[in-house]
């Protein structure tokens, strides 16, 4: 059974069975949504995703592009590699460091 995540993402064509999948598992999604790149695949079901942000000062009426780490959840039936652009949805805390999951690449 695949959820429809409100309409919001485009369901992954392959089938898995974790339960940390928001299309076949039980995870909700809530929160922010992100796109970024995968700089690190080295952890089992967990990329590293570099997100790209501009951050104003006032001081200087001047942006300065800055950018932010995330470690989310990699679901095996969306297999993110390094490079690929992907799309991340906060969800609830999956452990330490990882609130976040991947919810498809984009093209």
């Amino acid at each position: 059974m695949v959820k429809l995540l409100m309409g919001r993402f485009k369901p992954p064509e392959t089938e898995c069975d974790d339960p940390r999948c928001p299309f076949h598992g039980h995870l909700k999604i809530r929160g922010k949504v992100l796109e970024g790149v995968v700089v690190s695949d080295k952890m089992s079901k967990t990329v590293i995703v570099e997100v790209e942000y501009l951050k104003y000062y006032p001081k200087y009426e001047r942006y300065a592009r800055m950018h932010s780490r995330i470690p989310a959840h990699n679901p095996p039936c969306i297999n993110a590699k390094v490079g690929d652009r992907v799309r991340i949805a906060e969800c609830r805390p999956l452990s330490k460091t990882k609130a976040f999951v991947v919810v498809e690449k984009v093209e």
